[in-house]
């Protein structure tokens, strides 16, 4: 029985889509946290008769038969949407207002990108993330300095004990993508390059279509509950439905093996 089948992939298909939703929801306060969308597709069909062929040696057929044998997920698709700028006065928390990644240097030295500026300083004084990785390029804070500064075209400079002027420390850069849907996620808050993504374009914030930095603010996640909790109910529905198409074939099984 087909629709045995199909059902079965759209019961897998909604199952798929729920984990999606269920992931969103759970990382709805997580920093720079991208929502992913479910993609679908249909699987291929089995032709009974082909559209536009001969009835007749005059006519021909102005639709065919052909029977659907299900869904698949085919994708799931980043939404790179600007999350909400929340200030937070910590001198080391850097918002990306528009386009770019900050770069950072993994432990097995490949780069990865994120849009969670929540950084911090380690034991050598160096710029890091929570997890205790790099900022690229490389920025070191001395231990005496009494402040931090970060321009918005990603300047850091620092103010020394017993030195009015301040002392620029370096520059924050930021990577951009043709395809920025097309980047892994790999945990962590961090995307690393792939084919589909393209090469990284490296640039100073606030030049060409590159963002700018905003210091003592953080990029929320760019989930919408309401929109995640509605997509939910739909997932719900759908599986109840599919689930019910199982349960009529049964008994359509059922009636025919009682008339045997």
């Amino acid at each position: 029985m087909n629709p045995l089948w199909i059902s079965k992939t759209g019961l897998e298909a909604q199952q798929n889509r729920l984990a999606v939703v269920s992931n969103n929801l759970a990382n709805v306060n997580t920093t720079g946290f991208k929502r992913d969308r479910a993609m679908f597709e249909d699987l291929i069909y089995q032709n009974i008769r082909q559209p536009g062929g001969a009835t007749s040696q005059d006519t021909r057929l102005p639709s065919g038969f052909m029977l659907g044998t299900g869904v698949r997920t085919v994708a799931t698709q980043k939404n790179h949407t600007q999350g909400n700028i929340l200030q937070t006065n910590n001198k080391l928390d850097v918002a990306i207002q528009g386009r770019g990644f900050l770069q950072i240097l993994r432990p097995s030295g490949e780069i990865g990108y994120t849009r969670s500026g929540a950084l911090q300083i380690n034991a050598s004084g160096q710029v890091v993330t929570a997890s205790g990785y790099q900022l690229q390029p490389q920025i070191t804070i001395p231990g005496n300095a009494s402040a931090v500064t970060i321009g918005n075209d990603g300047t850091v400079s620092a103010t020394i004990q017993g030195n009015p002027a301040p002392q620029q420390l370096g520059t924050i850069q930021l990577a951009d993508f043709v395809n920025p849907s097309g980047l892994q996620p790999v945990g962590e808050n961090l995307f690393v390059e792939t084919a589909a993504s393209g090469a990284p374009q490296v640039a100073n914030p606030g030049t060409g279509s590159m963002g700018s930095l905003n210091q003592g603010a953080l990029e929320s996640s760019n989930v919408n509950i309401v929109e995640e909790l509605v997509n939910m109910i739909e997932a719900q529905r759908a599986y109840e439905m599919n689930s019910k198409a199982i349960a009529a074939v049964d008994q359509m099984l059922q009636y025919t093996n009682n008339q045997l």
